[in-house]
């Protein structure tokens, strides 16, 4: 096995990427999960998205969640947005790291933006000239780069061209998304590879969803290359409006509960976390699919009868 990473950065995308798939919550109830998180430890959140309230109306309120949200030093927050106009809601709100979303696949792509792949990647260049001379970085995260629901596999050079068009256009970073749960260690490795090859300088982050039970599996793997940057989602929130099927983002107590065993650190209290995963089913109404939240962590030991 290749040497580990001594640390792990995780980004928390339950309050946007959890709560998108989900039945709406009120405001405050947002709040809460989003202050909840900010005081686990985690330094990375994706708090909100501004996007048309008929698009994805779990996220009408995002400008009254990030008003009263509490912001905690130290913590990175970040918002997405799917066009020009959301970038200014973002940069207007006080964002200064803003991610913008292409689909590998121009199926998904054009359900999810009315648009075919490379008709977003010209917005997407005059975004990224937009974040930069408002002093915001950006951020492109690349849906379904493992595989699409209604074209199967994808190619793992398409996405690797894709990254290095948006690296030529100015992108800051790149994330790769398993939109609907269809990678695996194989494809993790030659999507990377692939990658590394055409833009080995570029920062990259996965973002890895357990619907198919492949989620750790791909995160072990993704260390094994030296990945650093993952997404993850408290309790297991959450999934993809525009992939049906596609429940089950990555859990945070499972990530960093299996990190923690392996001496990796991620700066988080997995307790504190797994106190938020239980606050998220109390707010929803609903369980949630977290392994770690039903059984707690391995430490955690059963009484001698």
């Amino acid at each position: 096995m290749s040497q580990m990473p001594a640390a792990v950065s995780i980004r928390e995308v339950g309050p946007r990427d959890g709560l998108q798939n989900e039945e709406p919550i009120p405001t405050g109830a947002k709040v809460r999960l989003l202050d909840a998180l900010s005081g686990t430890g985690v330094r990375r959140i994706e708090a909100v998205s501004f996007v048309h309230p008929r698009a994805i109306p779990q996220m009408a309120d995002a400008d009254e969640v990030w008003r009263q949200a509490g912001k905690v030093d130290g913590v990175r927050y970040s918002a997405l947005v799917p066009n020009t106009r959301g970038a200014e809601r973002a940069l207007a709100a006080g964002f200064t790291e803003i991610e913008v979303v292409v689909s590998a696949s121009d199926t998904h792509n054009r359900r999810n933006v009315n648009r075919s792949t490379d008709e977003s990647l010209d917005d997407i260049a005059e975004l990224i000239d937009l974040l930069h001379s408002a002093g915001a970085r950006a951020e492109v995260i690349v849906a379904t780069s493992f595989g699409c629901p209604y074209e199967g596999d994808v190619d793992p050079g398409r996405v690797a061209g894709i990254v290095e068009r948006v690296v030529r256009d100015g992108a800051d970073r790149v994330a790769f998304g398993d939109t609907t749960g269809m990678g695996t260690p194989r494809r993790v490795r030659e999507l990377v590879t692939a990658v590394r090859d055409r833009e080995p300088d570029v920062p990259v982050l996965l973002h890895f969803h357990n619907t198919r039970g492949t989620a750790l599996a791909n995160l072990l793997t993704a260390l094994e290359l030296g990945i650093t940057e993952f997404d993850a989602s408290v309790g297991g929130l959450g999934g993809c409006p525009y992939a049906p099927g596609a429940s089950g983002n990555l859990a945070t107590e499972e990530a960093v509960h299996m990190l923690h065993d392996m001496g990796i650190d991620t700066g988080i209290d997995l307790d504190a976390l797994i106190g938020v995963a239980e606050l998220a089913e109390e707010l929803l109404g609903k369980r949630l699919p977290s392994g770690v939240l039903r059984a707690g962590p391995r430490t955690r030991l059963t009484a001698r009868p």
